[in-house]
């Protein structure tokens, strides 16, 4: 392809009309109950019971309830602006497919390649989270994996395999392969049994609560290091604001919904006003049943601090629903993960078979990558270095979809009947402001991969997709 062949195809934006007609054999099967269960079940996983502890230690003590909030408040302007997209263009794929209308194939494939980032990442972390978890149920009867079948690839530790993560990863993606009706069905109970464990974890907490614990409420910042002060506070809120995937995992899957353009402005603000409440509360009365120093290098902070409370089956059974949690989150994420790799199929951008759909209208040849690409990334290979790129990629797709807003409003080719995001264009332009700060708030390494990522999205484009898009 010539040089500049390639710098218009790039630019080439696609067609609104194209993507309802390609998605038109997705069947609008969710409901708003559905989505809602969906975008709780992603952004309230297992991480409730201990990013608060985790977070409070290292970064903001007790003020870990203000850096929940600001990671809320610029999640939420972001909500806002994935709400009009989702209402006005309801496309598998969320930001790829609407970027890709809006900025231009190139744009559009890189913000979708950061999200893939978030995805694949996201479920490599949380698998190897439950197979942790699952692997201490286990011993606690006295069953035990042979160490080399209990975590990543590392020669020095003597482990190859993590057997229960690829596992887990495996089930939930034949589940998700099997019909999203079915799988959001399975996400509804365990989201209902999940929010009931952390509402009982705030009621029983609170009895143990010392007032003296939040004093000083925003410990003073220590220099040299991330902890304490605003700048403790905004570290904090930067480690934490991944756990607001949510909201775009369920718009990706906004061409099986119903009546989207009412359904998903709802579903996603509902989920973020949630999740929020939840956050807030289990940090609030965990950082006051114990001093924040307590939780240094506590894995499990939350059941730990009901131990130590005397509310012993409490505990066990906050052990077992995070179990739940995170499996909860694996199908979510597994939902609309493989519907961002349907939408690179469906475009061209990467092999049309990823697109197929079977006698269901269900892509399962995309959940089946998917499965694949998690399991080699979490079961084989050491995965805790990149848990900051999945911050990174959410906020690309945050900013991407906030400036988006503006040039959205200019196209006379959309429907705009439906929601729209308020005090435009200053709030837009707020949105993607802020997303931008906690982005370069992100530690070095952080950053540092989001680059290379990005790099070589930029070149599988250049190599594949530019040659194989299926633009007119």
């Amino acid at each position: 392809m010539e040089q500049k062949g390639l710098f218009a195809r790039m630019a080439r934006k696609e067609d609104p009309r194209n993507y309802a007609d390609k998605d038109g054999h997705l069947k609008p099967v969710l409901g708003l109950r559905e989505m809602i269960a969906m975008g709780v079940g992603t952004v309230v996983g297992a991480g409730i019971f201990t990013m608060p502890g985790i977070v409070a230690a290292d970064y903001a003590g007790p003020a870990v309830v203000i850096s929940f909030i600001i990671a809320a408040i610029i999640a939420g302007l972001s909500a806002l602006a994935y709400s009009e997209f989702a209402s006005a263009m309801p496309y598998a794929g969320s930001i790829y497919s609407w970027a890709n209308v809006i900025y231009g194939e190139f744009v559009g494939w890189l913000a979708g390649w950061a999200v893939l980032a978030e995805y694949l990442i996201a479920l490599a972390l949380i698998s190897a989270s439950w197979s942790s978890y699952f692997q201490g149920f286990l011993s606690s009867f006295g069953i035990a994996l042979p160490k080399a079948l209990t975590t990543s690839f590392s020669l020095g530790n003597g482990t190859w395999f993590d057997l229960f993560g690829a596992l887990a990863l495996l089930v939930v993606g034949h589940l998700v392969s099997r019909g999203v009706k079915g799988a959001a069905k399975v996400e509804n109970w365990l989201v209902i049994g999940k929010i009931a464990v952390i509402v009982l974890f705030i009621v029983v907490g609170a009895t143990a609560v010392q007032l003296q614990n939040w004093v000083p409420f925003v410990p003073k910042h220590v220099p040299g290091t991330n902890f304490g002060g605003m700048h403790g506070v905004m570290m904090g809120a930067a480690q934490v604001f991944f756990a607001y995937i949510g909201f775009d995992t369920i718009a990706a899957n906004s061409a099986e919904v119903k009546n989207a353009q009412k359904t998903m402005p709802r579903a996603i603000v509902g989920t973020l006003l949630i999740a929020t409440v939840l956050f807030v509360g289990v940090a609030a009365v965990l950082t006051g049943m114990f001093h924040y120093t307590k939780f240094a290098g506590n894995a499990e902070p939350a059941a730990w601090a009901l131990r130590q409370s005397g509310h012993l089956f409490t505990a066990n059974l906050l052990s077992v629903v995070a179990l739940v949690g995170m499996f909860s989150g694996l199908i979510a994420l597994m939902i609309g993960g493989s519907r961002l790799v349907y939408s690179f199929g469906r475009d061209g951008l990467m092999p049309k078979a990823f697109a197929k759909l079977d006698k269901n209208g269900l892509p399962k040849n995309g959940t089946l990558v998917l499965t694949i690409l998690a399991v080699v990334l979490g079961a084989v290979f050491p995965v805790g270095m990149l848990a900051n790129l999945v911050s990174a990629g959410t906020l690309i797709a945050f900013i991407v979809a906030s400036v988006g807003v503006l040039k959205l409003r200019k196209r006379q080719d959309i429907d705009h009947s439906g929601y729209k995001m308020p005090w435009y264009p200053v709030l837009p332009m707020i949105s993607a402001l802020a997303s931008i700060g906690l982005f370069v708030s992100l530690n070095k390494d952080a950053l540092i991969l989001t680059l290379v990522w990005v790099v070589v999205g930029a070149l599988v484009y250049v190599a594949y997709g530019a040659k194989h898009s299926t633009k007119d």
